[in-house]
């Protein structure tokens, strides 16, 4: 397959942010982008997110975005897989896997221990795809959230 897979800097904002607002209304969230371009230049310009484009046919149709933490058992770095996204109309093609390979060796040339991530418990394509990708499923820890 002939895609490309592309690190995102700020020439590429508006296109990354079409992919972001794209990726937010799949997860039932308003559409805005004006609202995830300012998003997406943040975290570009204060280098708090890594974003991979991936590039079929000359077109961006999917993305990553990985946040760099830290482990506290390997007590190194590590990335947090974030957002993982392929527009509608390509998937099926591998894409998301390509994507997911890329930032195994992102890991891999950054020094990072690993990925982790999260998703939806109804995001059943998800769900079968982070497995069939080596990922293991913890089912020790519960993920709770504090919002302001």
């Amino acid at each position: 397959m002939g895609y490309k897979i592309k690190k995102a800097g700020l020439e590429d904002l508006d296109t990354a942010a079409a992919l972001f607002n794209d990726y937010r209304v799949f997860y039932r969230q308003a559409d805005d982008y004006e609202k995830c371009k300012k998003f997406i230049q943040e975290r570009l310009d204060n280098e708090q997110s890594n974003i991979f484009l991936v590039y079929l046919e000359g077109n961006a149709v999917g993305f990553v975005q990985l946040y760099k933490l830290y482990h506290y058992i390997k007590l190194q770095k590590q990335w947090l897989l974030s957002d993982l996204f392929v527009h509608p109309d390509y998937r099926g093609k591998g894409l998301s896997i390509a994507l997911i390979d890329y930032s195994k060796q992102w890991c891999i040339e950054t020094g990072a221990c690993g990925l982790m991530l999260e998703t939806e418990k109804t995001n059943d394509i998800g769900n079968k795809l982070y497995p069939r990708c080596g990922f293991e499923y913890d089912g020790n820890h519960n993920y709770y959230y504090w919002w302001k």
